[in-house]
C-alpha cells in the first residue's frame, strides 16, 4: 500500500495536532475529517464520524474524540476494515475495552494507542538497559491546576465520567511500567473527587500500590495545588536504576547521585508514531507503538481508581 488514506475523528487539541503533522506525512493522505463543532481544516469535512469510520474513500482512522465514545467508533471502523489509531485511553471502562480488543484480534486488522512514550528515545533506552533485580517502581504527579491550561476547552476533563488526570496522564507511565516490568494489577488504590464522592468532578488525588508480578509500583499524584506540574517515573534496579522526569529527561544512577544520561536516539512524536502505524498497517509489528492489547492492559489498572472493573 503506497498511500494510507486517513480519516480523523475529533479536532481538539491533539486532533489538531495530529492533523497538522498527517497532511505532510510521507506515508499518508488525509481524506476526511470530523468534530462535533464545524469546522474548516482544509480536507472534506463532516459532522458526523459515521461517515469517516465507515466511507470507502478511507483505509485507516486516527481517533481523538473524548474517551466515552472511542468504543463505537474504533468497533465500527475495524468491521468495516479500517485499521485503527487511537488516543488514549483506550476506553473508560473494561467492557468498552475488550469490545475493542475483541474487534481488532476479530478482524486482524492493525489497531494503535497513542502513548506518548512508546518511542520516547529515554523510553527505548530504559528498555535495553541492564537493571538487575527490579525492586520497585515508583511515579509521581503533580498539577498546578486539573484540566492544565492548554485543555481547558476540553470540559470533559474536568469530569469523573471520563476524564480526570488518572485517565488522561497516569495512564502513560502505567503503560510504560507494563512495557518494562509486565503487566499491573492493582493491591490497593485510592482516589479524593474534587467535589466529594457523589459528585461529578474529576480527582484530585489518587494514591495506589500496583504490583508487576513481584515488583511493587506506588503511585501518588495531586491535583489544584501550589506547586509546580511534575512528572516522575523511577525504576529501583540491582545494578542501575533510571528517573524519567518531565516525560524527556532520563537520569541513571550506579548506586551515586543521578546522573544525566545522553541520548542518541529519536526523541519520539506524532510524525514518528504516525510512521509506526503506517509500518503496522503495512504488515509490520514495530515494538516501539502500542496495540490495544497494551491498551487493554493499561485500562485494567487505570479504573482500579475509579473501582470500574467492569
Amino acid at each position: 500500500m503506497s498511500e494510507i488514506r486517513l480519516g480523523i475523528v475529533g479536532l481538539g487539541v491533539m486532533g489538531r495536532r495530529t492533523l497538522g503533522v498527517a497532511v505532510d506525512h510521507p506515508d499518508f493522505t488525509v481524506v476526511r475529517a470530523s468534530d462535533v463543532t464545524p469546522a474548516d481544516p482544509g480536507v472534506p469535512f463532516t459532522t458526523d464520524p459515521q461517515e469517516v469510520v465507515t466511507a470507502d474513500d478511507v483505509d485507516a482512522v486516527y481517533i481523538a474524540t473524548p474517551p466515552a465514545s472511542h468504543s463505537d467508533l474504533a468497533v465500527t471502523a475495524l468491521r468495516a476494515g479500517k485499521a485503527v489509531f487511537c488516543e488514549k485511553p483506550l476506553a473508560v471502562s473494561l467492557a468498552d475495552a475488550q469490545r475493542m480488543l475483541d474487534a481488532a484480534t476479530e478482524t486482524g486488522l492493525a489497531n494503535a494507542v497513542n502513548f506518548a512514550l512508546s518511542d520516547r528515545d529515554a523510553v527505548v533506552h530504559v528498555a535495553g538497559a541492564d537493571l538487575g533485580t527490579v525492586r520497585g517502581v515508583d511515579i509521581r504527579v503533580q498539577f498546578l491546576r486539573w484540566p492544565r491550561d492548554f485543555q481547558a476547552t476540553a470540559t470533559w476533563l474536568a469530569r469523573r465520567e471520563q476524564g480526570g488526570f488518572v485517565r488522561e496522564v497516569l495512564s502513560h507511565f502505567v503503560y510504560l511500567t507494563d512495557r518494562i516490568v509486565g503487566p499491573l494489577a492493582a493491591v490497593e488504590t485510592s482516589v479524593d473527587y474534587s467535589d466529594g464522592p457523589d459528585g461529578t468532578g474529576s480527582e484530585v488525588a489518587a494514591r495506589g500500590l500496583l504490583r508487576a508480578g513481584d515488583v511493587p509500583v506506588h503511585v501518588s499524584g495531586m491535583s489544584d495545588l501550589a506547586g509546580p506540574e511534575r512528572y516522575e517515573w523511577t525504576i529501583w534496579g540491582t545494578r542501575r536504576s533510571y528517573m524519567l522526569r518531565d516525560w524527556a529527561q532520563l537520569y541513571v544512577s550506579e548506586g551515586g547521585p543521578w546522573q544525566p544520561v545522553e541520548l542518541s536516539g529519536k526523541h519520539g512524536t506524532e510524525h514518528s508514531r504516525l510512521t509506526l502505524f503506517a509500518e503496522a498497517i503495512r504488515g509490520g509489528k514495530p515494538a516501539d507503538l502500542a496495540d490495544f492489547a497494551a491498551g487493554y492492559r493499561v485500562q485494567h489498572a487505570i479504573e482500579a481508581f475509579h473501582g470500574l472493573q467492569s
